[in-house]
């Protein structure tokens, strides 16, 4: 009778899986079979196509014929940021779960973290997840927060204060691997502009985080499979993407705005200051890698700013990966002999991925 009892309690919450789809028809019928298998009933999965130019949005609708707890939704191309939004405004559950159309999860991903949620409006409940490299090999990657559950005063005391401005995530904060209450994510997205196309899940996740009121860390479950495609990351260069992490400060900035005042918001904005230095290291690694006749110019540029040379003196942080260590070094310390190892050490490393 218990039994019965919990199981209906388990399906009283309606989650609505939203997939973002982008030109990933090669992938979407593993992501989509992934999530029609889950053991979890009571779900809707939205497909969200934005403005495809292969078959991917042909597929789409294939794949919601099949099955009633399909929907899609095509859109004019806009951008991860607007197919996402796009989504949440369609669905109707009371949780939110992202997923990428290129990559999977594991079957018994929404019955496991399901039954961690409580009904509260202002929760979430995050997994871990693994980085699928093809045949070569496979990296799984945990939380730095210990798993859990973390009251609204945990969350002030422990894991706010820590969500910025370290190497490594305290907390991932990525949308995916996460059930997410619909209201926090309404909530907060006005902050999420689509013209932000890197870091763009800190401009939803940072403010979710900051006014969650629940968070549970689930124990070393990496339900989530991330493909890592090649192609994609070595010598694609992003011309804008300077321009992308000077914006990104500024939305993270108006977040602190937003959500603190007095000392708390000077504690946050310090952070802040050194989470903007970890952004400029993807800055410097764009221009090394990808921009082969334009790298030294831009790189001195970035790193002679005098904002920039501010934070570097007020703002130190404390590194351990080998490559960040030298991106740091030419953040500090820009000149020719640093900038042109840096170049080097991008092609030797690139080429062996």
């Amino acid at each position: 009778m218990l039994g019965g009892k919990r199981r209906f309690e388990l399906k009283k919450y309606k989650i609505s899986v939203i997939v973002t789809v982008y030109n990933t028809e090669k992938y979407l019928s593993k992501c989509v079979a992934t999530l029609t298998g889950q053991t979890y009933d009571n779900l809707e999965i939205l497909l969200v196509d934005d403005g495809s130019t292969d078959g991917s949005g042909r597929l789409c609708d294939m794949l919601a014929l099949k099955d009633g707890r399909i929907r899609t939704v095509h859109k004019e191309n806009g951008g991860l940021i607007s197919a996402w939004k796009k989504g949440v405004c369609e669905c109707t559950g009371e949780y939110l779960c992202f997923v990428d159309s290129d990559d999977w999860v594991d079957l018994n991903m929404l019955s496991e973290m399901g039954e961690k949620l409580s009904g509260n409006a202002k929760e979430i409940i995050a997994s871990d997840y693994v980085i699928e490299r093809g045949e070569e090999h496979c990296e799984y990657v945990w939380q730095q927060l210990p798993p859990g559950e973390y009251d609204k005063k945990a969350m002030d005391d422990e894991v706010i204060p820590k969500l910025l401005g370290h190497e490594h995530r305290y907390v991932c904060i990525s949308r995916c691997m996460k059930l997410i209450s619909k209201k926090l994510v309404e909530d907060n997205c006005k902050y999420s502009n689509p013209v932000i196309t890197t870091g763009e899940d800190t401009t939803i996740m940072l403010p979710a985080l900051i006014d969650c009121e629940r968070l549970v860390i689930m124990e070393h479950k990496a339900y989530y499979h991330y493909l890592y495609v090649k192609d994609s990351m070595i010598h694609k260069y992003d011309k804008g993407l300077y321009q992308n992490i000077q914006l990104l400060r500024q939305i993270v900035e108006q977040i602190l705005k937003d959500k603190f005042t007095g000392e708390k918001l000077s504690a946050m904005s310090k952070m802040a200051d050194k989470e903007y230095i970890f952004m400029l290291f993807l800055a410097l690694k764009n221009e090394a890698r990808g921009n082969a006749s334009g790298y030294r110019k831009n790189i001195l540029q970035i790193c002679r700013e005098g904002e920039v040379r501010k934070l570097c003196k007020n703002a130190p942080v404390s590194v351990e990966e080998k490559a960040n260590k030298l991106l740091y070094l030419v953040l500090r310390h820009p000149n020719e002999i640093t900038v042109r190892l840096l170049r080097l050490a991008m092609i030797v490393y690139y080429r062996r991925q």
